[in-house]
């Protein structure tokens, strides 16, 4: 099963720079996208369609705003559309897809960069998600829960660590978090293959911080302890130019 975790920063954006092209070449079986910031009568879904796959949204009520969505190739036995928490599903944070093997949640998560109420929001959240990981992991142990986690787990996540030490997706607080949740049963599957540094998944668009890689690795592809030797290998796509950040690619054998 290849998986693939992708914040478009805008569905039709990136169709407009060769999303559609990109994934006929990428074939992944399931495609979990954040930050779609429309809905399925704003894009050509034919598009998707036509590739094999079936297509799950879950846009935000505002819109043009967040979003998630779930293109499979894969027919899902259960669609679960949000979490039954208002306030992040009126954002549109969250969506899973149950397949015979495994289930995959992709989830938004919140930043916290625009000032210290988005911040506080952010940090429920991430208890909140806890508590409902927590809960949907003693019904479903094979769970693959990937997305734009906005956090830097550890100081090789970041290009320049110390700078940003006080910075929302990097703050002590929010790194402790990352951790005690990897710890409650969960594998960063990048990070299983692969230890070097210098791997990043989001850049900034000022400054030509993508041509100098001067990133972030934000978006995860976590998986289950209870399915670790299913994990084949897991990259970052760096070379997907469709949005500030770049999809990472999970394979799982079954």
């Amino acid at each position: 099963m290849k998986i693939i975790t992708y914040n478009v920063n805008g569905i039709r954006a990136a169709m407009n720079k060769g999303l559609v092209e990109w994934l006929k070449a990428s074939n992944p079986d399931v495609l979990c996208l954040q930050e779609i910031k429309a809905t399925p009568d704003q894009v050509d879904v034919n598009q998707f369609e036509a590739l094999g796959y079936n297509l799950y949204w879950y846009p935000a009520q505002k819109k043009g705003y967040s979003g998630v969505a779930i293109f499979t190739k894969l027919k899902p036995l259960h669609v679960e559309y949000g979490c039954g928490m208002e306030a992040y599903d009126f954002e549109g944070r969250m969506i899973r897809v149950d397949f015979e093997t495994c289930s995959v949640l992709c989830a938004y998560h919140p930043s916290g960069s625009s000032g210290d109420e988005r911040q506080a929001f952010k940090m429920q959240w991430l208890t909140d998600f806890q508590n409902y990981i927590n809960q949907l992991k003693s019904s479903i142990p094979h769970l693959v829960l990937v997305g734009d986690y906005n956090i830097c787990h550890k100081p090789i996540d970041i290009h320049n660590p110390k700078s940003n030490a006080q910075t929302s997706g990097f703050l002590p607080e929010e790194r402790d978090w990352f951790e005690q949740f990897i710890q409650s049963g969960f594998i960063d599957s990048f990070r299983y293959f692969n230890q070097d540094p210098h791997h990043y998944s989001w850049w900034s668009y000022r400054a030509g911080s993508r041509s100098k890689n001067l990133g972030w690795r934000i978006d995860y592809n976590l998986v289950s302890n209870h399915i670790e030797k299913h994990i084949k290998r897991s990259v970052i796509l760096a070379d997907a130019m469709h949005s500030d950040h770049c999809p990472v690619l999970l394979e799982l054998e079954f």
